[in-house]
């Protein structure tokens, strides 16, 4: 399954009171390095495909912290598709400071059709999806 790496500066608003990345924020991070992917990809969290409006809705979230990151550090992250299943896809996430792992967690989410009640409803991956999510980015580290 495809890697990809994008990178995160720290901002002052990212730490707590104890002048670290407060927890909350690596999800944040997780979620916007798994956008970049599917731009990456030529895709969007939210946007049509085949004539639907779809999403991916997150399912699942995990993250485990090795070691502090703290303001103006910049984080390496790296998003690895870890399986597709019939309808969800399931991310792996490293952080790493200066090629030292900081955390690492997962996040599931589900392919979705939003009809236009914006009501959601799960679907399966169409095969075309399926591969480019799989074949990844055509320009690898973008």
């Amino acid at each position: 399954m495809p890697t990809f790496h994008t990178r995160r500066l720290v901002e002052f608003s990212d730490t707590d009171m104890a002048g670290i990345v407060h927890f909350s924020n690596f999800f944040r991070f997780m979620e916007a390095a798994e956008h970049a992917y599917l731009r990456a990809c030529g895709l969007s969290v939210l946007g049509g495909w085949e004539g639907e409006t779809i999403t991916f809705p997150r399912v699942s979230a995990t993250c485990d912290y090795v070691k502090p990151a703290r303001f103006e550090e910049t984080l390496d992250i790296e998003v690895t598709v870890e399986h597709i299943g019939r309808t969800s896809v399931r991310y792996a996430f490293t952080f790493r400071r200066q090629g030292e792992e900081i955390a690492r967690g997962k996040l599931t989410t589900v392919l979705c059709r939003m009809r236009p009640d914006h009501a959601l409803e799960a679907m399966p991956f169409p095969e075309a999806l399926r591969q480019r999510l799989e074949r990844g980015p055509a320009d690898e580290g973008a």
